[in-house]
Order: C-alpha cells, then sequence, then structure tokens
C-alpha cells in the first residue's frame, strides 16, 4: 500500500464519492452494532440467571472461540457464495442463534448454552470477512482506507449507542438483549439482501474455472508461505492485546489507586469521542503516507500511551492525556492495517482478510487473560511490558508492510498490495 497524490483531503469529499452501496454496507454494520450485546453483557446476563461467574467466563470463552473459527469460515465462504450471501447466511444464522439463547439461560443446562454461544459466535462474525471484501471491492482504490475508516466509525458509534440501548432493554426484561440482538442481525440479513449488491470474487470469465481452482486448492498455501504477511499478522495480535489493555487492565489500576469509578469513564468518553470525531479527518491526511509508515507510527503511539498508564502518578490530567496519545495511534494505524489485506490478489483476497480479522479476534480473547495475568504478576510493570510490545508490533508492522526490494536492482522496492502478482 502506498501514498498516492490525489487523496481527498476533506470529509465530505470523501462522503460523495462513495457509492450508494458502501453506505448502505456501511449502515447495515451500524445496525448490527447497536445490538452487539453479547461479549460486552453476557457476563452480567448470566449471572442475573443463576449462573457463577466460573460458568459465565466458560461461556463467554466458548463465544470468543467460535468468533475466531468464524471470522476463517467467512472467508471461505466468500469465495464460495459471494460476499452478499455470506452475510445474508451469517446474519440470519446469528439471529436464529441468539433468539434461542434465553432457553438454554438456566444453570442446569450450562452444556447446550455453552454450544449454543459457541455457535453465535461462528455466525456473528463470519460476515466480517465478506462486509471487508465488498467494502474493497466497491471503494474507488483512492479513498479504499477511507473507507475502512468509515467502517470503524460506524462500529465505534455502535458501540457508544448500544450500552444506552441495553440500559434500557434490561430494565424490562434482561432476555430482551438477546433478542434485540437477533432483530438487529435479522435487520441486516434483510437489507443485505435488497440493498447490496451481488459481487463475486470469481467471476465467469474463460479462465474462471483456473482461478477457482486456485483460490480453492492453493490460496491457503501461498498464505502460510507469505512470511512478511505473518509479520504483519504478529503485528495485529500484539497490537491487540496493547488494545484490550485500557479495558481491562487500567480499570484495575485505577481502583487499586482509590480513584473513582467517573475517573474511568472519563477514559472512555475520551477514547470514544475522539475515535468518532477525529478518525475520518486524521485518515485524510494518513491516507497520503505509505502504508507502512502509517501502521509503524501508529503502533509507536500505541506502546507509548500504554507504557505512559505506567508513569501517570495517579494524576488524572496524565492518564487522559495518555489515552489521547494511545487513540491517536489507534487512529494512525487502524484503517490502513484493516485495508491492507484487501490489497492482495482476488483469489487468495478473502483468505488474507479472513486471516486478519481471525488474528484481531485472538488478540482480543487472549488480551484479558494476559493483562489480568500480568497485572497480579507485575502490577504498574504490565504497562512497560505493553510498551516493549507495542515497539515490537510496530517493528513487525514495518517489516512486514513495508515493499520488499526487487531482485538485481538495487534502490528499487518490489510492488505490494494490488499491484503484487500471485504466486504459487
Amino acid at each position: 500500500m502506498t501514498a498516492t497524490t490525489d487523496q481527498p483531503t476533506h470529509v465530505l469529499a470523501v462522503l460523495r464519492q462513495t457509492p450508494t452501496p458502501v453506505r448502505y454496507l456501511l449502515g447495515g454494520v451500524l445496525v448490527n452494532q447497536l445490538g452487539a450485546f453479547v461479549q460486552t453483557f453476557m457476563v452480567l446476563y448470566l449471572v442475573f440467571r443463576g449462573f457463577s461467574a466460573g460458568q459465565a467466563g466458560v461461556a463467554i470463552a466458548a463465544y470468543s472461540t467460535g468468533s475466531v473459527l468464524g471470522m476463517l469460515a467467512g472467508g471461505e465462504l466468500v469465495h464460495r457464495i459471494g460476499p452478499r450471501a455470506t452475510i445474508i447466511a451469517a446474519m440470519l444464522g446469528s439471529a436464529a442463534v441468539l433468539a434461542v439463547v434465553p432457553l438454554f439461560s438456566r444453570p442446569d443446562r450450562s452444556g447446550p448454552l455453552i454450544a449454543t454461544l459457541w455457535l453465535a459466535g461462528l455466525a456473528t462474525q463470519s460476515h466480517r470477512p465478506a462486509a471487508a471484501v465488498l467494502l474493497s471491492d466497491l471503494m474507488p482504490d483512492t479513498i479504499r482506507v477511507m473507507g475502512f475508516s468509515m467502517m470503524r466509525t460506524a462500529l465505534n458509534l455502535g458501540a457508544v449507542l448500544s450500552p444506552l440501548i441495553a440500559a434500557g432493554l434490561v430494565l424490562l426484561d434482561w432476555n430482551l438483549l438477546l433478542w434485540f440482538d437477533a432483530a438487529t442481525a435479522l435487520s441486516y440479513a434483510v437489507l443485505a439482501r435488497w440493498l447490496l449488491p451481488d459481487v463475486r470474487v470469481e467471476r465467469a470469465t474463460p479462465d474462471a474455472t483456473d482461478q477457482a481452482r486456485i483460490g480453492t486448492r492453493a490460496a491457503y498455501a501461498v498464505l502460510l508461505r507469505d512470511g512478511r504477511f505473518w509479520l504483519f499478522l504478529a503485528s495485529v495480535l500484539a497490537g491487540t492485546v496493547i488494545y484490550v489493555q485500557y479495558t481491562i487492565t487500567l480499570p484495575l489500576k485505577i481502583s487499586s489507586e482509590g480513584q473513582s469509578t467517573g475517573l474511568y469513564s472519563a477514559v472512555l468518553v475520551t477514547a470514544s469521542a475522539l475515535l468518532i470525531l477525529c478518525e475520518l479527518k486524521i485518515t485524510t491526511y494518513v491516507t497520503r503516507w505509505p502504508g507502512h509508515v502509517a501502521a509503524t507510527a501508529g503502533t509507536v503511539l500505541m506502546g507509548l500511551g500504554v507504557a505512559g498508564f505506567g508513569v501517570s502518578g495517579g494524576s488524572a490530567a496524565a492518564l487522559i492525556a495518555y489515552t489521547v496519545v494511545f487513540v491517536f495511534g489507534i487512529m494512525i494505524n487502524g484503517p490502513t492495517m484493516f485495508a491492507y489485506p484487501t490489497t492482495f490478489p482476488a483469489p487468495v483476497r478473502a483468505r488474507y482478510i479472513s486471516a486478519h480479522q481471525a488474528t484481531f479476534g485472538l488478540g482480543m480473547a487472549a488480551g484479558p487473560l494476559f493483562g489480568v495475568t500480568a497485572w497480579l504478576g507485575l502490577g504498574d510493570g504490565v504497562w512497560w511490558l505493553c510498551g516493549g510490545l507495542g515497539l515490537t508490533a510496530a517493528l513487525c508492522a514495518l517489516l512486514g508492510m513495508r515493499p520488499p526490494r526487487q531482485p538485481g536492482r538495487p534502490g528499487t522496492r518490489r510492488a505490494s498490495g494490488p499491484d503484487r502478482q500471485l504466486e504459487m
């Protein structure tokens, strides 16, 4: 992914260039995110229904495991049935499974509940590679990274609004959390069926059979041999583990220092406001940079931000300041790194996307365990550990995303991303 000189400089200019189907896609993403309650509220829901904290933790682990596998399965489905059909199937499956979760929400039915939540994670998250493929196919190349910034903004806006919706639903009936989640998934499926185009990964051309054969038989071998992409995935995994700590370990730090929960709320509000209000504008500047520069610089800022939590000294102002540094890092590297897997050739693109998103899901699942364990063992030393992890992630991003030099031509680099040839 290289810098271009014709990038739009204003958010409104990007919005005007955004195709109508992309707007529908982003609307569906937002609607679905408004009901994304499982990971946020399932522990509270199960405890309310009489489960122990340990049982609730196992149930969430099952959902997380299903989510990682769902992202991998979604990439394969995209190649077999197309992105629109994958979104429809995933959302219909998610709606059906989530709607029956309340039937198993009793301590004596923990086995069926765990299996149901595993299926819910599998179905719910399998739409993500399809949405990424569809976005990359529909957005003009010059604003593709901006498209992923818009998708992230839709997700963040939904993440801010969904707790407010949940607070109202639980006053009426806790089961409404699951039924509302199912309803938003069903709405996304209906929207996809009627408003999204049926874009196919392999078109019916004279060589389509060969492309399909390549995509099925050799795509994963290509991915496994791509050492540079594995470095990119290592950066994604480490960066995601760091990202999780501001929602897992940071509240533990604030509580241990005798600070009020209001301070943590201020941190969350600051982060959410910055992401929603500033990310699109920042991306208009970042897209002028080479992709590896944006990824490396943003990841370094993330590492510096979390390391700063360790030297904040109980100061609320310092904590907020380091949160701003941390979030600016996310805004700089996030859209570019999420867009990067879409730059690979069509026969393998969806597998690269699903590998990236599965790695992100793995980091989200492993991050809490890493953070709590490190906090118990190291205390504030966890932030120095995360800072070092951030620098390591930045190095991996640099090495993994920087275009390689062309053999035999010193000083030049071989094209990466959309200009890269598929090597079998």
